[in-house]
């Protein structure tokens, strides 16, 4: 497990250089090295592909961006902890920025409600205790389809929480496997989840369960059982359902089933749900945002912009609930569910 403070290391100047022209390229025409990179991932792992087992990455499981490397033959001056600490923000703050230069991410349209508290990590982050997050899930979590390590969701979401609160001691633990759903979750839950003690849990499930023509009932019911077991350890949990993708769409019976079932679970168990499906629905049906922005060529995992405007959103609703506990406000979880629509 690695620990994501804010200011753990120092990043050369020719970085965020070399990250803005990355950025300022339009999401929907990838640079070519990120075209032959995705090609060459692609055939290593799919979605839907049961057989992918690769780990992910060091830089996957931080969470709090890469530092670059330091050139040897021109090492960089020492600097006092606070130049550094300063520097560390604006870095992080410029490549938050960058990603949204091209489309702005924005909330659903039509008064989406918060997913209620999360009062276990919000009362911790309120206090200034250290706080464990554990992203949960297959390959949307592990970050397939971006470009760099640092696109990820749980690498923006953490870049986001350590720019909210930069002293706080936040860790983000990427937990993600390609091509898995509840039935092979379910068996590594408790070393992969519960071991870390994680005060707030995020679990991504479903997609596979539609692409693999699972049960959908049987898939909540699995889902259902690891809420216990999760609640049991005193952690907070978001559920989130299936990404809104052409992929997904051509399965739209099942598809419709799986949100419905996943929201309906949330809220009888009295989590918290993010619904991936209809924000990014809305992003291509209210916002006119292009399908291509936000989901890479594969028909199905999400490009650096889709995985960053879900990160943005899903981080503004714990900072919400950090505010709620520090007004002395616990919304109940029975009103959790952030509903576009």
């Amino acid at each position: 497990m690695v620990c994501h403070r804010p200011f753990c290391g120092i990043a050369l100047l020719a970085a965020p250089a070399v990250a803005a022209l990355v950025l300022l390229t339009p999401v929907s025409i990838p640079p070519a090295r990120a075209q032959v990179a995705q090609a060459a991932q692609q055939a290593r792992l799919s979605d839907g592909d049961k057989s992918d087992s690769a780990k992910p990455s060091a830089s996957q499981t931080t969470g709090a961006g890469n530092a670059a490397s330091v050139d040897q033959a021109n090492p960089p001056q020492p600097k006092s902890l606070t130049s550094k600490a300063i520097e560390k923000v604006k870095e992080v703050a410029k490549s938050a920025g960058d990603i949204f230069s091209r489309v702005p991410c924005l909330p659903p349209k039509g008064g989406a409600k918060s997913m209620g508290s999360l009062p276990h990590v919000a009362s911790k982050l309120a206090s200034g205790e250290p706080v464990v997050i554990v992203a949960f899930g297959s390959s949307s979590t592990v970050g397939y389809g971006t470009t760099s390590p640092e696109f990820t969701y749980p690498n923006r979401l953490a870049a986001q929480l350590h720019r909210q609160y930069p002293t706080a001691d936040i860790t983000v633990i990427n937990r993600g496997q390609g091509g898995e759903d509840a039935p092979e979750m379910m068996k590594r839950l408790q070393v992969a989840v519960l071991d870390m003690k994680p005060d707030l849990v995020i679990w991504q499930v479903g997609t596979n369960a539609v692409l693999r023509n699972l049960d959908p009932t049987e898939t909540a019911k699995l889902v259902e059982e690891g809420i216990a077991r999760i609640q049991a350890a005193g952690a907070d949990l978001v559920l989130v359902d299936p990404q809104y993708s052409p992929k997904v769409n051509e399965r739209a019976e099942s598809a419709s089933k799986m949100v419905k079932l996943l929201g309906k679970v949330a809220e009888l168990r009295h989590v918290g749900f993010f619904p991936r499906f209809e924000v990014m629905r809305d992003w291509h049906e209210k916002q006119a945002i292009p399908i291509d922005n936000f989901v890479i060529a594969d028909g199905l995992h999400m490009t650096d912009w889709g995985y960053a405007c879900f990160a943005q959103l899903l981080g503004d609703d714990i900072i919400k609930s950090v505010g709620q506990i520090k007004l002395g406000v616990n919304v109940p979880s029975n009103v959790h569910t952030y509903r576009p629509m």
